[in-house]
């Protein structure tokens, strides 16, 4: 009775990916294709190359197999119109990351093309964009430069990025002695108030304590308000995708899956996930009457 169900619970959730990839489809008719365009990804392809774990004798003797080629994005394109505000969902390991940094100018993709349409770029992710052993206070002008920014026009802003960030003397510390909360506000309060043309957000307002949490969505709810801002986001909470996007892309594997309404997109990335938590589960209790036998 019980494999019976687990059955009829796959294939309805089976059912419902089937029936939300159509919704999406439909619903991605009302999208602003004939928008001025901020961000072009054509054919984009991302490798990774990484060295396999082994013995210090084999890496020596054994030259060039510890070599592993992963490729973290297969042929992904989309175009998002100025002023849109896109989720990127997807299972750990999708690529998703991968290609925010492509978008930032952090990696260079394989083959494939990434066109900004002559527009400024900012990332807020953790772990990126730092110089560590500079200061926070070094680290807002370089990152502002970066940008495009001038230096007297970062100076201008440089008391507000610091009250936003909430870290007071810390400023003058190095960023290598910053917990992942502290990193999280400096990158947050650069880009909030700094302000680019795209903004790329990656599962930056997961870390940090509850009220720059807060503070943190209310200032991205205010600075994607604006129609010339154009927001790509990345994150893990399907509830920060379905309240701050209008439109979702869902990467599987480095694959491109759907694109479409948000609340369309991830209710098929979500019938899609039980489906795989089903058959998983039942595979470990086939496992299981196995090992029993």
């Amino acid at each position: 009775m019980q494999d019976e169900m687990n059955t009829v619970n796959a294939a309805s959730a089976e059912s419902s990916l089937a029936d939300a990839i159509a919704e999406a489809e439909a619903e991605d008719s009302i999208i602003r294709r004939e928008s001025e365009p901020a961000l072009i990804i054509k054919d984009l392809h991302i490798t990774y190359r990484t060295i396999q774990s082994q013995t210090i004798v084999k890496a020596i003797f054994k030259r060039g197999s510890q070599i592993k080629k992963f490729e973290a994005v297969k042929g992904v394109s989309f175009i998002v119109p100025k002023g849109e505000i896109v989720g990127l969902i997807g299972k750990n390991g999708s690529g998703k990351s991968t290609l925010l940094k492509a978008v930032a100018n952090i990696f260079k993709p394989d083959s494939g093309t990434i066109d900004t349409c002559g527009h400024t770029v900012s990332l807020m992710a953790i772990g990126v964009g730092f110089q560590k052993e500079l200061s926070g206070r070094e680290n807002i002008y370089l990152s502002g430069m970066l940008l495009g920014f001038t230096k007297e026009y970062v100076a201008s802003r440089y008391d507000e990025i610091v009250e936003f960030s909430e870290l007071g003397d810390f400023i003058d510390a190095p960023v290598e002695t910053y917990s992942s909360g502290m990193y999280s506000k400096l990158a947050f309060s650069i880009t909030a108030v700094l302000e680019s043309d795209i903004i790329l957000v990656d599962e930056v307002l997961s870390v940090g304590d509850i009220n720059f949490k807060k503070k943190s969505f209310a200032r991205l709810q205010e600075m994607i308000s604006q129609e010339d801002k154009t927001v790509l986001i990345v994150s893990h909470n399907n509830d920060t995708i379905r309240n701050l996007c209008n439109r979702a892309i869902w990467i599987h594997n480095g694959n491109f899956i759907m694109d479409g309404d948000a609340n369309a997109v991830v209710d098929a990335y979500e019938a899609f996930m039980e489906a795989e938590a089903e058959k998983k589960k039942k595979a470990r209790k086939k496992e299981a009457e196995t090992i029993k036998a």
